[in-house]
């Protein structure tokens, strides 16, 4: 999902009244090339803006000679610094490297991608001067991490608990890997769902007020960055 949606927060709300003892849950649409998160309050959704005043932020991690940057920061200096700015991590996630579709992608990003002796695909960048390896979910767990921080600023507490977004055909090993790296992120993730039922969702949030109980059959399209 390109993540302007950020339908995933729609889901949290009926978890609302369990997760109080422990704190807000938020909804985050991990997508491929825009993450977003958001929070239930006050009987409607807020769509949190980052620190540049976005209420998206690109899933890009870059690695320089000196530090880590995610999101506006990476995306904007990826000119400069090709090799080793990552983006696209979810195409890889939860894939074996000798995957076709992990194999044609390959061969257009920038950034280096390896096959592990498990198979599994490896970005190798050059950070703070070293040579360094990271599978997909980690760095999708940076991009969470980041999600995890906006939240927090916004919300003024520490939060634990999330809802995270995922293609609808994303296969079990994919959805496992999407998890983990929220875990990694220091998230509990309280479900993994698709994002075009997160779409449906909140359209029948926005309509149950409406008054009309008329049957309806309504077409729900997910125009993602990375998946239809």
């Amino acid at each position: 999902s390109a993540g302007g949606s950020c339908g995933g927060v729609e889901y949290i709300h009926g978890e609302e009244r369990n997760m109080a003892a422990q704190g807000p849950a938020v909804g985050i649409d991990l997508g491929t090339t825009y993450s977003c998160v958001g929070i239930w309050q006050n009987d409607r959704v807020e769509i949190i803006a980052n620190d540049q005043g976005n209420r998206t932020t690109p899933s890009y991690v870059a690695f320089t000679d000196t530090e880590r940057l995610i999101g506006d920061a990476a995306k904007n200096q990826v000119a400069m610094n090709p090799h080793n700015t990552v983006f696209d991590a979810k195409r890889m996630i939860g894939l074996r490297f000798d995957s076709p579709s992990v194999q044609a992608d390959i061969k257009h990003f920038p950034f280096k991608v390896k096959g592990a002796e498990d198979n599994k695909p490896k970005i190798e960048v050059m950070y703070k001067n070293e040579k360094k390896l990271f599978m997909p979910e980690e760095i999708s767990a940076m991009v969470l991490g980041k999600m995890k921080e906006i939240a927090e600023s916004y919300i003024g507490k520490e939060v634990k608990n999330a809802v995270v977004t995922v293609p609808a055909r994303f296969n079990d090993s994919q959805r496992l890997a999407t998890k983990d790296a929220g875990q990694i992120a220091g998230l509990n993730v309280l479900r993994i769902i698709n994002e075009p039922t997160a779409a449906a969702i909140a359209y029948g949030l926005d309509k149950k007020d409406s008054g009309s109980a008329q049957d309806r059959t309504v077409l729900i399209y997910d125009l993602g960055g990375g998946t239809f």
